[in-house]
């Protein structure tokens, strides 16, 4: 009879996390946070939250913008996919600080801050499509990657530009009217 090493896929692991080490350079999930850290003005949202001393600590405003920021990057529209990848998947537990909202809460922040969120959405995508982080940088042919970075749409006027802006913000509004 044949010896194997037993088969312990059903057994729960304890593994430790350095949450800073797990968002690399160069991917969209470190991009958005960088951007969020680093370049948008949060302080609209002050005003918007009025639980001062005596009221439940809020989530901060750039962990729910990380969290569905990068979601909507992955086609997640869903508050309940994603509370559910923010306890279960390693990207978001990063991108939340091991935080993990309820989807009420994240439905709620998005319904009642539309307004403060849509302008920001539209600059990360610019800043993201800046930086080449939105496709369009490739196509491949029979599974051969081509670089195609000279073509006519990258190299265009500021008019040009605009009009990407604008379909950008097109784009946001309708992703957050459809969750």
């Amino acid at each position: 009879m044949p010896n194997f090493k037993p088969d312990h896929s059903n057994q729960n692991m304890f593994v430790p996390i350095i949450i800073n080490e797990q968002l690399i350079p160069g991917t969209i999930e470190y991009a958005i946070s960088h951007i969020v850290d680093n370049h948008l003005d949060l302080s609209a949202f002050n005003s918007l939250y009025n639980n001062g001393k005596c009221g439940a600590a809020a989530y901060p405003p750039s962990i729910m913008l990380k969290i569905i920021f990068y979601a909507y990057s992955l086609g997640m529209l869903s508050s309940r996919r994603i509370e559910k990848a923010c306890m279960n998947n390693v990207t978001f537990m990063c991108l939340s600080g091991d935080e993990r909202p309820h989807f009420t809460t994240i439905a709620s922040f998005i319904a009642n801050m539309k307004e403060t969120i849509e302008p920001l959405f539209t600059q990360v995508l610019m800043i993201c499509d800046q930086q080449g982080l939105i496709g369009r940088n490739m196509f491949a042919i029979d599974g051969c990657k081509i670089s195609s970075n000279a073509s006519k749409e990258w190299s265009g006027t500021h008019d040009e530009l605009q009009r990407k802006k604008e379909k950008l913000e097109r784009a946001s509004r309708r992703i957050l009217e459809r969750h």
